[in-house]
């Protein structure tokens, strides 16, 4: 009795696997590392393109930003459209980046058509959100903040 018990683990632990692992193929795993590569490459490259490519059109970012005359924090957002202008102008001259810039892409976590990924860049972190729409993985929400936070 015990042994036939002992058989079942393995079928058991094999089933909640593939169901906790709902949607992952590798194709979406590629596919969302991709995305946050075409978030801060558009930037290394200057190539609003590429970011355009990544991210929806109501594509939100954001972070803690400090009032340098009172102190007090607050929320600041950027959106899509003032993002492809940055990625438009912020590296004109070359020099915003180190000659090899950091781009470690973590996925934390994908279940069917979200996924939330945390890049780790040069000065800074981003945790990003991103789905699934009509086939094609898409960067909706970034929070963001500097390795040293006094830089808020």
């Amino acid at each position: 009795m015990k042994l036939s018990f002992l058989l079942w683990i393995p079928v058991v632990f094999l089933f909640l696997l593939s169901f906790s692992a709902q949607g992952q193929t590798k194709a979406d795993s590629l596919a969302i590392k991709q995305v946050a590569l075409d978030y801060i490459e558009s930037q290394h490259n200057v190539n609003p393109t590429q970011f355009e490519r990544a991210a929806h059109p109501r594509m939100v970012k954001r972070t803690f930003w400090t009032n340098k005359k009172t102190g007090k924090e607050y929320l600041r957002e950027t959106f899509t459209d003032a993002m492809v202008l940055l990625a438009e102008t912020y590296n004109l001259d070359g020099d915003a980046f180190p000659e090899n810039p950091k781009k470690e892409v973590i996925i934390l976590d994908i279940f069917d058509k979200t996924a939330s990924v945390k890049l780790i860049a040069d000065e800074w972190i981003d945790y990003m959100h991103i789905v699934k729409l009509n086939g094609t993985w898409q960067l909706v929400n970034v929070l963001w903040q500097f390795n040293d936070s006094n830089d808020h």
